[in-house]
C-alpha cells in the first residue's frame, strides 16, 4: 500500500540557460499556454500549462548546481535520438501523429521513428532545445 493518496502528477520542471527560448518551444510544439509564475527575484522561472494533462516549470539554470547542460550530455556528447527509447525522456500523447511528425521535419528537428512491437502505436523521439528528449506516441490506427 502506497503512503501517497490520491497522487497525480502536478509538473515537471527543465532548468535552462534561455527559459524565453524553452517557452516558445514547448508553445509552438504542444500548445503550452503561459501562466502566472511567482517572482523569485534571485532567479526567473515561466511556467507554463498544457490544459488538461501539467504543467512544466522552466527554471533559469544556476551556474552554481552545474547539473549538466541536458540529459545527453551526463553520458555522451552527442545528441542522438535514437538512443531515446532507452533514456530519460518525457512522453506526449497526440491524436494527429502523421500531421504532426511531417511539421517536426519541416522545421529540421532531428527524429527517430519507430512502431511498438504490436504494431499498435507509432513513436517518434527528439530533443528540446536543451537537450531534454521527447517521445511523441500515436495511434496506428488514425
Amino acid at each position: 500500500m502506497s503512503i501517497a493518496k490520491g497522487a497525480t502528477l502536478n509538473h515537471i520542471s527543465r532548468e535552462s540557460s534561455d527559459i524565453r527560448r524553452l517557452a516558445d518551444f514547448y508553445q509552438e510544439i504542444f500548445g503550452f499556454e503561459e501562466m502566472k509564475a511567482p517572482d523569485f527575484g534571485e532567479f526567473k522561472v515561466i511556467w507554463l500549462n498544457l490544459p488538461g494533462a501539467f504543467a512544466l516549470h522552466l527554471i533559469e539554470r544556476s551556474h552554481v548546481t552545474k547539473l549538466p547542460e541536458g540529459p545527453y550530455s551526463a553520458t555522451s556528447p552527442v545528441a542522438d535520438p535514437s538512443h531515446l527509447p532507452r533514456g530519460h525522456h518525457i512522453c506526449f500523447s497526440v491524436s494527429n501523429f502523421d500531421s504532426f511528425v511531417n511539421s517536426l521535419k519541416e522545421k529540421g528537428i532531428q527524429t527517430f521513428q519507430r512502431s511498438l512491437p504490436d504494431g499498435k502505436v507509432k513513436q517518434i523521439f527528439f530533443f528540446d532545445p536543451d537537450g531534454n528528449g521527447l517521445e511523441v506516441a500515436g495511434r496506428s490506427d488514425e
